[in-house]
Formats: C-alpha cells, structure tokens, sequence
C-alpha cells in the first residue's frame, strides 16, 4: 500500500514540475512556454494602460512589474529579444510570458504560436510617459 502511496505522490510532483516555470535561485530567470498575441487585442488597453501595439516590443507577465525589461531567448533556435511588461498575463495553463506579434516573430515562433523561452529579468525601467 505505501509503495502505491510514493507512486502517487511522485506522478503529482511529475505532473507539477510539467506545469511550472523553472526558476534560477535568483528568480530572475523563468524557462517555460511562452505565447503571442496579436490582432484581435490591437488599440485595447493593457493592465497597464497603455494602448497595446502589436507592432512593439513588449510582453504580457504574471508577476514582473510594469516597465521592467526583460531578455526573451527561443532556446529552439538561439534567437533573443527584448521586451518591456506592460500587461498581465499569461493566463493560459503553464505559460511563463505573453510576447507581441512583432517580438515573436523576431523569436521565430509565430506560426507555432507557443515555444520554449527563457525570460530572464533585466532591470526595471522609470514609468513612460504616455503622449
């Protein structure tokens, strides 16, 4: 019965680990799935609000503030990008960063529509100022 038991708890840790970002000890770096949206969100206000551009360099995250810049790498292709967060999101299951249209497309993934990224935190940029 208790070798069931450990069974079980190591699939759900499996399972958990398949679902999670990885984080460095630092938690200023995250691998996981990342995705890109585009057209259909193009002149509506981000979380932060700011009209959202597909045609930017800027991305969708959970957790890192508003402004903050960060270092995008598809790890398929080597590919890398910067990136301003200026919306909240992924929320769809085990996505670690939304990009936009353009900043994927750099990335390469645009067509598949989700790829293997590292986020990687670079600093926190002063608060724009809209005109």
């Amino acid at each position: 019965m208790k070798l069931i038991q450990n069974k079980e708890i190591l699939l759900l840790l499996l399972l958990l680990n398949l679902t999670t970002p990885t984080y460095a000890k630092d938690k200023k770096v995250q691998i996981g799935k990342g995705s890109w949206y585009g057209k259909e969100f193009q002149g509506k206000l981000t979380a932060s609000g700011e009209r959202y551009n597909m045609y930017d360099y800027t991305a969708a995250h959970r957790t890192f503030p508003f402004n903050s810049m960060v270092k995008v790498t598809n790890l398929k292709n080597g590919r890398s990008v910067i990136v301003r967060i200026n919306d909240r999101g992924p929320y769809h299951g085990g996505r670690i960063i939304d990009l936009s249209y353009l900043a994927a497309k750099k990335l390469g993934y645009v067509n598949k529509g989700v790829a293997k990224l590292k986020v990687k935190l670079l600093y926190r940029q002063k608060k724009r100022k809209h005109s």
